[in-house]
């Protein structure tokens, strides 16, 4: 044990975080804005808000094959990072609703907990059974240099 770390826990515990985003990404890409609220209604929910609709199809791929990527452990570190601006976005869109998810139009909480949970995703990486070794990402790097 280093620094309070488990050397032999700590690789299936970054799993276990990687799988829990990567189906959350999947369902909330590929069912929620493909199946239930369709690419053309999330275009227009993302217009209603001040975004241009184009970038609900962009959301969409990310958070569709970020999820896949994360669930088969290809590139972990990348997949979650790419995926911080996606969710930053939701923390935006959910902010004027106040805090709690269970709030008319969804709170900022759940938003803010995934922003957090690919943050630290994209620090520790993939984990145990990983398809790909994840690249090393220097802006990590620097920023545990940091904190050191």
């Amino acid at each position: 044990m280093q620094n309070g770390i488990d050397n032999r826990t700590a690789p299936l515990g970054a799993m276990v975080l990687r799988l829990a985003l990567g189906v959350m990404f999947l369902a909330h890409g590929a069912y929620l804005k493909g199946v239930v609220f369709t690419l053309p209604g999330t275009a227009q929910f993302f217009e209603r808000i001040g975004l241009p609709g184009f970038l609900a199809y962009a959301v969409f791929t990310m958070e569709t094959l970020g999820g896949i990527a994360l669930i088969l452990g290809v590139q972990t570190r990348l997949a979650a990072a790419a995926l911080v601006p996606v969710l930053l976005g939701a923390l935006w869109a959910h902010s004027g609703a106040g805090w709690l998810f269970t709030n008319q139009g969804g709170g900022w909480e759940y938003p803010l907990f995934l922003t957090v949970a690919a943050v630290v995703q994209a620090l520790v990486g993939g984990g145990a059974y990983q398809l790909s070794r994840d690249l090393e990402l220097p802006v990590l790097g620097r920023v545990a240099a940091a904190v050191r």
